[in-house]
């Protein structure tokens, strides 16, 4: 009989241990409630893969997401950022050192734990749970419509690390004049501005490009266009999907000369004959988005794909590159790289065209 009890006992230890040790799934039921934890001090970015990840809840599984500063079952954060993520039991030292890196994990209490190594990491992070719920980063683009599901279940064991091997990754818009422009300007986005891609497209476009998780956009830029810069919004846009503007070999520091030169420039796009005035038209757009995020092109040439105006020789366009770059670096200095940080710099310059 004592030996009856003493295996009955060591049997219910048994079971007790597996079951503590055991660890939960992440489970997401149709039409309950979904709580996602998530500082407010986190980046625009990963404020607006929320609501996008919100949206494919409720498509997917008919779920309202609500956000809350301290408990989840989904907890977002960035390290070194996020008490919550600190706290959330879970090894995040593969994250260290990395850019745009996330890792996804079930804690052992069921939840699911997103982690980034910056802003843009958590963001994609965020949209990896809608890309394993079914959700294509086309949906919208190619009417791609998710199915809907039941039940949403990632293993108490599911660990998820990724991170990009190239920094920056996008899209350059080219040729708009044949499609994106007049689409946007008199269907999706009407317009009495002629030529005008607005914010509304824009941040279709950005969507797109957040969810495929890059961060990269050099906007149109052909002459039918109203420049990116000059229309209300379109900086604003960008901000909130973390996206690095940057521009093509004909736009030296953000500045589109071949639309922008005849609205804000002064005489002829000549740095030979007309510097001030050329220095001018840059200054004032450095100084206008120091505060974002910029991929600058440094370089000179005529408007659009002309060749240098002023300069006739090769090496008279040498020397005028050499000034160029001197005075677009120090532009930089003042404005954007006051504290000697690291810069964002790209650069293509055609001798001859």
């Amino acid at each position: 009989m004592k030996n009856r009890i003493l295996f009955s006992v060591l049997a219910l230890v048994a079971v007790t241990l597996f079951a503590q040790g055991k660890q939960k799934d992440f489970v997401l039921q149709s039409g309950q409630p979904v709580a996602i934890a998530c500082s407010g001090s986190e980046a625009p970015v990963v404020r607006t893969s929320l609501d996008l990840l919100s949206r494919d809840l409720q498509t997917v599984l008919s779920a309202t997401a609500h956000v809350d500063t301290n408990t989840g079952n989904i907890i977002v954060g960035t390290i070194g950022q996020s008490k919550l993520i600190e706290q959330a039991g879970i090894d995040i030292s593969a994250l260290k050192n990395k850019k745009q890196a996330f890792m996804l994990a079930v804690s052992e209490d069921g939840n699911l734990v997103v982690a980034g190594s910056d802003s843009h990491g958590t963001a994609y992070g965020i949209l990896e749970i809608s890309r394993l719920l079914g959700v294509s980063p086309w949906e919208w683009w190619a009417d791609v419509t998710p199915e809907k599901k039941e039940t949403f279940r990632l293993s108490g064991k599911f660990r998820e690390l990724q991170s990009p091997s190239v920094e920056y990754r996008g899209i350059f818009i080219n040729d708009e004049d044949w499609g994106l422009m007049p689409w946007s300007n008199k269907t999706y986005e009407p317009s009495d501005v002629k030529g005008e891609i607005g914010p509304r497209t824009n941040e279709r476009i950005f969507e797109l490009l957040l969810r495929l998780r890059a961060n990269t956009y050099w906007p149109a830029m052909h002459e039918c266009t109203l420049p990116f810069f000059l229309t209300k919004g379109n900086r604003e846009a960008a901000k909130k999907y973390g996206i690095f503007m940057g521009a093509s070999h004909c736009e030296p520091m953000a500045c589109n000369a071949a639309g922008e030169w005849k609205i804000r420039g002064k005489g002829a796009y000549d740095y030979v004959n007309n510097s001030p005035a050329v220095y001018q038209f840059w200054e004032d757009r450095v100084k206008e988005v120091a505060g974002q995020e910029i991929l600058y092109t440094l370089g000179m040439r005529g408007v659009h794909d002309g060749k240098m105006q002023g300069a006739k020789t090769v090496e008279e366009q040498k020397a005028v590159l050499d000034r160029v770059f001197v005075d677009q670096r120090g532009l930089l200095e003042k404005y954007v790289n006051k504290d000697g940080g690291r810069l964002r710099l790209s650069g293509e310059t055609e001798l001859f065209h």
